[in-house]
């Protein structure tokens, strides 16, 4: 589960965590669009009015232009994402879906190479014979 605004009410992030699934499962088996690929839906912030849908989403592959393909195929298709939503979600106003690109996940990846990094340039520091103090 994704961490959510505390301003959000809990219904309301009950509807965001079921559109996460439900968007999951109809864009891996319902979307026949070759630009999008392995997406992951990562999180779904709902405004508290239910009007709109911001998805953040990742991928397998996080090169510059697998990511504007992506966005541009799912972009496309979000009408028909959210009609298919619609079918399975019994609420009075479906949300517009935006998709997002969620860069999280390589933003954590490249802090977590610089402290690995970090960690080992301070161990050939310490093991260093010429250090004299």
């Amino acid at each position: 589960m994704a961490k959510h605004s505390k301003s959000i009410p809990q219904r309301g992030l009950r509807v965001a965590d079921q559109i996460q699934k439900d968007l999951s499962e109809l864009i891996a088996y319902e979307l026949k669009d070759p630009r999008v690929g392995m997406v992951t839906i990562s999180e779904v912030q709902l405004t508290p009015d239910y009007a709109h849908a911001k998805v953040f989403f990742t991928l397998l592959k996080d090169s510059k232009e697998e990511i504007k393909l992506t966005l541009e195929g799912l972009t496309k298709a979000s009408g028909y994402l959210r009609n298919l939503l619609g079918k399975r979600l019994h609420i009075h106003t479906l949300p517009a879906l935006h998709f997002v690109h969620d860069t999280s996940t390589s933003r954590g990846l490249a802090m977590s190479a610089l402290i690995d990094q970090a960690n080992a340039t301070r161990a050939a520091d310490a093991d260093d014979p010429s250090d004299t103090e």
